[in-house]
């Protein structure tokens, strides 16, 4: 198995407390002197609790995963291929089987520079519509984008959900739902709308409208 080396970012030696060589003489699992990893490396994960091992190869920026990262099994055959920011997914990442592509996820990865960040929540009942909402940055990444899931024996799509920074664009759509309806009772409420008459209460109105008083019997017995 062929790593797959980028030049750009790959650390000095002189720079490295430890690292390693590749058969090629690559400089591999650099750690500088303040005990970050650098540049390119090859990790490999040993097996546990019945989960067979496998090998993961990227690249490092400061102690955080940084690029494309893929990772193999013991076979040599692709596993995933990761997109990363700040040690974090972001863009579109790529997930296999020995039968093939099984999904594919699309991320989005938070500054981790930032203490908050503002968030566009869709509606659930109004499509294209968005509220704003301040959150704390906890140092993760968001759904962002489309996922796909693939049948990987013949390639066809099984089913596909869209995501905007975290919140199902459309929740609803896996059941062939395309929009939710607004409750009509709520939507008048929040509109500052009055509920709709009944049809007896219209006819009624209209009946006696212009009178100036209307005796009405509401069927109680009193003296």
């Amino acid at each position: 198995m062929l790593l797959l080396l980028t030049v750009l970012g790959m650390p000095a030696r002189s720079q490295c407390v430890s690292f390693k060589l590749s058969d090629r003489g690559d400089t591999l699992n650099c750690v500088d002197k303040q005990g970050l990893k650098q540049g390119n490396w090859l990790i490999k994960v040993p097996e546990l609790r019945g989960q067979p091992g496998h090998d993961e190869e990227g690249t490092f920026k400061d102690g955080r995963k940084e690029g494309i990262w893929r990772s193999y099994n013991v076979q040599g055959d692709v596993l995933s291929v990761e997109s990363y920011k700040w040690g974090l997914l972001n863009g579109k990442s790529q997930y296999y089987s020995v039968l093939g592509l099984e999904r594919e996820e699309s991320w989005w990865a938070i500054d981790p520079s930032k203490k908050y960040d503002t968030v566009d929540v869709p509606d659930l009942y109004e499509d294209g519509k968005y509220t704003k909402v301040v959150v704390k940055n906890e140092f993760y990444s968001m759904k962002h984008g489309k996922w796909t899931w693939y049948d990987p024996q013949n390639g066809f799509v099984q089913r596909t959900e869209d995501f905007f920074r975290d919140s199902a664009v459309n929740p609803l759509g896996m059941f062939g739902v395309k929009v939710r309806e607004k409750p009509q009772r709520a939507d008048s409420i929040l509109a500052g709308k009055k509920p709709a008459k009944p049809n007896i209460v219209e006819a009624w109105e209209k009946k006696n409208a212009g009178k100036k008083k209307v005796v009405v019997r509401d069927g109680s017995a009193g003296f």
